[in-house]
């Protein structure tokens, strides 16, 4: 079972990913708070025990208003039955996090506790 997936990279055409972004952009301001603006995308692959545990895009965005953070790392993949929900991640730029990389990190371990504790 994957604990945390993103979407692969490249795998939107440039209206797709327009609208993924302002999907995105929003998830990040309702979980979050601020105003976001899209900065870049980042790709990622997170290995452990030499096994794939993560592999996708994190988008970047720029947050204005936020008490805390300066940035924030996002991305969504399909959920639910049949995979026809969207699930969005979005992690703030607050220590340990200084990465799209430890972002997804971060959310690894906070997903993998969710299942534990369930």
């Amino acid at each position: 079972m994957s604990l945390a997936r993103g979407q692969s990279p490249n795998w939107l055409n440039a209206v797709e990913k327009s609208e993924y972004l302002a999907r995105l952009k929003t998830a990040v301001e309702k979980l979050h708070g601020g105003q976001a603006e899209y900065s870049a995308t980042v790709p990622v692959h997170e290995v452990f025990q030499g096994q794939t545990v993560w592999q996708g895009d994190v988008e970047v965005f720029d947050l204005k208003g936020h008490p805390k953070a300066k940035r924030a790392y996002a991305w969504s993949h399909p959920d639910g039955v049949g995979d026809f929900d969207e699930k969005f991640t979005a992690v703030l730029e607050i220590p340990p996090v200084d990465s799209a990389k430890t972002a997804v990190k971060v959310a690894i371990v906070a997903e993998f506790k969710r299942v534990q504790a369930n």
